[in-house]
């Protein structure tokens, strides 16, 4: 089966590969305009010799918060499903959830850039000020991306938006994508992208092997990136009906002053999965038992952005040289860059 995903990664490993050395076994460091690129060829013994260069393996310390480097798995290489066989468990949990961590961290800090911005708009109207126009414009384009557009008083729309526009605790998230991909070896991870699961209508979605009549023509959504899945799931959990309780859960957690963790929270997704309170159950055991909850204050180190490209063998990466001269003259590279949603619109 072809996927626009596998067609993307395709592409973007001819891409971005230029200006090449060898930085670590396995992997090929590149630069684009603005990010430095990591190829990756896809043993499991070499991701480990990486994060152990990048301080990102081991034992945690468990006082003080875990520091994460700015690593974003653009591509995922396909040898993962197998190759994570031939490892024990405990292993391919850890890598899977260090591969993990850093989008979502990322993904949480974008959010916290809107809502910082809420932040400031929710004072000046507290303080019975108006807001200019600028300002109503990038109010409006932060509640058409949160579905809160009907409402039409700046005040009530903020305060809305302020119960939206909030991060979903690391742990959480790490719990959801471990149990609805499988530790990333799913087919509808390995195929699109799809970290956890989500249904779509829309008819484009990767359809079950068991597709189910009754229930409508419904697929999992695919995505071109595995960062497209992470923000896709906290807008979902930020703005659909059905996770209200964990809005309102979280918003009540903050008024009181309470830490927002990912155990907290599990117990409003009964509504995520037909297993209803058996799932939840199941989440806040994956979450615990692998001591997840050291994630939820993990911060992301004050470094630039390191993009993974992860392809299945590094025999093709001199091919790639010659192309990427033209590649990169022509702003390719940076365009493909800028389809990753890597910052907020504006």
């Amino acid at each position: 089966m072809t996927t626009k995903s596998s067609f993307v990664s395709a592409s973007l490993t001819i891409m971005l590969c230029s200006c090449l050395w060898l930085s670590a076994p396995g992997f090929v460091c590149a630069k684009s305009n603005s990010h430095e690129i990591m190829i990756h060829g896809g043993e499991v013994s070499d991701t480990i010799e990486y994060f152990k260069s990048q301080n990102f393996w081991g034992e945690n310390s468990h006082d003080k918060d875990l520091d994460v480097p700015r690593i974003i798995l653009a591509v995922t290489s396909k040898r993962w499903e197998k190759e994570s066989q031939k490892v024990p468990v405990q292993v391919k949990k850890e890598l899977f959830y260090r591969a993990i961590v850093p989008l979502v961290l990322f993904a949480n800090e974008l959010i916290m850039e809107e809502r910082e911005e809420l932040v400031i708009l929710n004072k000046k109207l507290s303080d019975g000020k108006t807001l200019d126009a600028a300002e109503l414009a990038r109010l409006q384009g932060i509640a058409s991306k949160y579905g809160v557009q009907d409402i039409k008083d700046p005040n009530k729309q903020v305060a809305e938006l302020l119960e939206r526009v909030d991060v979903i605790p690391p742990s959480l998230a790490l719990g959801q994508t471990a149990y609805e991909s499988g530790y990333g070896t799913s087919r509808f991870a390995v195929e699109g992208n799809a970290l956890f699961g989500q249904w779509t209508y829309s008819g484009n979605g990767m359809k079950p092997k068991e597709h189910r009549a009754s229930k409508g023509n419904y697929g999992v959504a695919a995505y071109d990136w595995p960062f497209d899945s992470v923000r896709s799931y906290m807008q979902n959990l930020n703005t659909h009906s059905a996770y209200q309780s964990l809005r309102d859960k979280r918003a009540s957690l903050r008024e009181e002053g309470r830490d927002v963790t990912g155990v907290a929270l599990a117990e409003t997704l009964d509504k995520y999965s037909e297993r209803g309170m058996e799932y939840v159950k199941t989440l806040k055991s994956i979450i615990r038992v692998n001591n997840l909850a050291i994630v939820d204050k993990a911060y992301l180190r004050d470094e630039n952005i390191t993009l993974i490209v992860g392809v299945g063998h590094t025999d093709k990466i001199e091919e790639t040289e010659a192309r990427i001269a033209e590649l990169r003259a022509s702003g390719e590279l940076d365009r493909i860059i800028k389809e990753m949603r890597l910052e907020n619109d504006k």
